[in-house]
């Protein structure tokens, strides 16, 4: 299967949803902030286009995913930590630290406003 052939099928997948017009689009803000993070971190170089997609790639086929693609953006952003990972940019429990200040964020945040880091309680 092509690399063509394997997009077409992810966006063919019944879980990602969709514009009016029937396009993908990002079902929710954090989707976009990843997507943006890592063309960012790309543009900085911290890593190469291949290095990224066969990270995807391994994190969208880990045994247990969702096969209509319903958590595509989990595996982005385990992908995108993993790589991260590897390259020597954040270790682990920097990246635990931030994933539950944000949890706590979340869980602090007024239904129907913006979550914020910020609204950690526990951040100073």
């Amino acid at each position: 299967m092509s690399a063509c052939e394997t997009s077409t099928d992810l966006v063919a997948s019944p879980g990602l949803p969709r514009s009016p017009e029937g396009a993908p689009v990002f079902a929710e803000p954090w989707h976009a902030q990843a997507f943006a993070m890592t063309v960012h971190l790309h543009a900085r170089g911290v890593f190469n286009w291949p290095e990224w997609a066969e990270s995807l790639s391994a994190e969208v086929h880990r045994p247990g995913r969702a096969v209509d693609g319903s958590d595509y953006f989990d595996a982005w952003v385990a992908a995108l930590a993993g790589l991260l990972q590897r390259k020597g940019v954040a270790d682990t429990e920097t990246i635990e630290a931030l994933r539950k200040s944000w949890q706590r964020a979340a869980e602090a945040t007024p239904h129907g406003a913006p979550i914020e880091l910020a609204n950690d309680p526990r951040r100073a």
